[in-house]
């Protein structure tokens, strides 16, 4: 999108600001299917509204998310059933993580927000043997791939949010509070330091911005 000329991206902001869909959410049924059919415990790094969390909760016996943002963390647990295996900490994602081991770790849009090296690590020596970790994170844009990837986003991006509010406006849906930062990392860089990390791990550039890992711990 850095190649768009000003105007055209402040008339984007205004369509999707009057028109917000969740392009982190957009990812949730792929990680679902990233996982075993059955796990014991799943951990949710960066859980805002709780949204991944729930789904989890279909899949493992005991999800945990955690969240530095004490107002979305609060609202996350009054969206949660006090009948499902869901709990939520307003913690740290680096020195909250504790001492247990997960099954299954998901991080959603938050690892560009972290120390990159020092947060796999942390995710690595937290999954138990047989786990998942799944990341779906930003990078920034610099190779000719990057920005036709960015380019070819912007209508599909538009067509989705006229798709899900069918072309009406609609007030903007709380999933975080915390400020945002734009990626720093771009995804050679960000794979060159994956692979040190996680060996045998899987990157994908995705549309809307986005990339994918994959590791499973053996």
């Amino acid at each position: 999108m850095t190649l768009l000329p000003r105007r055209a991206l402040r008339a984007l902001e205004r369509f999707h600001a009057a028109r917000p869909w969740d392009h982190n959410a957009h990812f949730h049924r792929w990680i679902l299917r990233q996982l075993p059919g059955r796990v014991g415990s799943a951990l949710d790094v960066g859980c805002g509204s709780g949204d991944l969390a729930r789904r989890l909760a279909g899949r493992a016996q005991r999800v945990h998310g955690i969240d530095s943002d004490p107002q979305i963390t609060a609202r996350a647990r009054e969206l949660t059933p006090v009948s499902a295996a869901v709990t939520y900490t307003e913690t740290d994602a680096l020195t909250g993580l504790g001492d247990r081991s997960y099954d299954v770790i998901t991080c959603v849009a938050v690892l560009h927000h972290l120390p990159f090296t020092e947060a796999l690590e942390a995710f690595r020596d937290h999954l138990a043997p047989g786990g998942t970790l799944v990341i779906v994170g930003l990078a920034r844009e610099h190779t000719p791939v990057d920005h036709l990837l960015g380019i070819a986003s912007i209508p599909l991006n538009i067509l989705m949010a006229l798709l899900k509010h069918r072309g009406r406006p609609v007030p903007r849906p709380v999933s975080m509070t915390a400020p945002t930062r734009p990626a720093d990392l771009t995804f050679s860089e960000i794979a060159r330091a994956a692979r040190a990390v996680l060996p045998g791990v899987r990157l994908r550039r995705r549309l809307f911005w986005r990339y994918t890992l994959v590791w499973r711990r053996l």
